[in-house]
């Protein structure tokens, strides 16, 4: 294990030796208004020019649902029919002629939508995965003998994987095993900041769905939240694993601002991996562990079951610094289960190597 010099000896940072709100269109939504019809976002880069929401499966898109063009970065708000069901298809055609698709979409518990770069497929394209014409880029492989530690990421756009700077700091070189197990080597220099200890890397290839940052309401002591990610890899299984937990304070270590305090289990290894709200929204980013050691060596007591995430705010406004739109969603809407939530967090979770 590595220390955190920003945090203390204290605490200790989880990484495993290798065994921005976006602008509404319009005025603001009421508090009656967020709860009816459903909001698209356009994170694609480059205007749309025309919307389109259907049933999925619908074998046409009927006709453009947008007065006027929508800017990136801006959003538009349907409303829907309650008798067409739950589950939508929704289409963005751009100024350059490609679309940006997002098929199955279920907008009765999740009224908002973000399409960004990773949803673009050519003019009348399906979605992901890439035709057998355009290949998928090959594997990087990881270098045999290499000394190697490991960590968690998630997906924030495409081709964009946010972690800890720890996680990375030193390494000669990076790679990132997607959701669906194949390897990708991260391009340097990730813009990184020492005092969040965050990491946004540029991944080429490596595209699909990306979690949205909760935006309101404002978090709670006592809220459920679901830590998930790759602890002790080489250990345990390879897959990802889901722990459970709650917020017990709104500080971190020392009264860090930047931080929250959680009960949610963690490992070595669960590193930059997303802390979501039961509504499968990021409220946070794990970083580090409490040193119960060090504490037992102060106190003569052990202590339990003190973890810490970098506040999910101030990760969504690191991101939106490093030039990238974060998706943002509201947490005002039924709890799910544990089980969803980690359905949600594993399309966009992944596996950072770090080889020096």
């Amino acid at each position: 294990m590595h220390s955190i010099p920003l945090a203390s000896a204290l605490a200790l940072a989880l990484l495993l030796p290798a065994l921005p709100s976006a602008r509404a269109q319009g005025t603001p939504p009421t508090a009656a208004q967020a709860t009816e019809g459903l909001r698209v976002f356009n994170r694609t880069g480059q205007e749309a020019r025309a919307l389109h929401a259907v049933r999925a499966g619908r074998p046409d898109w009927a006709s453009n649902l947008l007065p006027r063009p929508l800017a990136n970065g801006d959003s538009y708000r349907l409303r829907t029919n309650p008798q067409a069901g739950c589950r939508f298809d929704i289409r963005l055609v751009l100024a350059d002629g490609r679309e940006a698709v997002a098929r199955n979409q279920e907008i009765c518990t999740q009224h908002e939508v973000s399409l960004d770069a990773g949803a673009i497929v050519a003019a009348g394209g399906a979605a992901r995965p890439p035709s057998p014409e355009t290949p998928p880029s090959p594997q990087a492989i990881p270098r045999p003998g290499a000394r190697a530690s490991t960590g968690t990421g998630f997906l924030v756009a495409g081709e964009r994987v946010l972690t800890n700077r720890h996680v990375v700091d030193a390494c000669d070189r990076v790679l990132v095993r997607g959701p669906d197990g194949r390897n990708h080597a991260a391009v340097p220099p990730a813009r990184t900041d020492a005092n969040l200890d965050l990491a946004l890397l540029a991944v080429p290839g490596l595209t699909g769905p990306v979690l949205s940052f909760r935006q309101d309401p404002p978090l709670r002591r006592g809220e459920g939240v679901v830590a998930f990610g790759y602890p002790l890899t080489g250990l345990l299984s390879s897959d990802a694993k889901l722990t459970r937990g709650e917020v017990n304070s709104l500080a971190g270590l020392r009264d860090n601002p930047n931080q929250i305090q959680i009960s949610a289990p963690v490992q070595p290894g669960n590193s930059g991996g997303p802390l979501l709200d039961m509504q499968g929204n990021v409220v946070g980013v794990i970083v580090s562990k409490l040193n119960a050691q060090a504490v037992a060596g102060r106190t003569g007591d052990i202590a339990q079951n003190i973890n810490f995430a970098v506040k999910g705010e101030r990760a969504a406004a690191f991101v939106q610094a490093a030039g990238v739109s974060p998706a943002g969603a509201r947490s005002n809407g039924p709890d799910r289960s544990a089980a969803d939530i980690g359905e949600i967090a594993e399309r966009a979770t992944v596996l950072i190597r770090c080889e020096k």
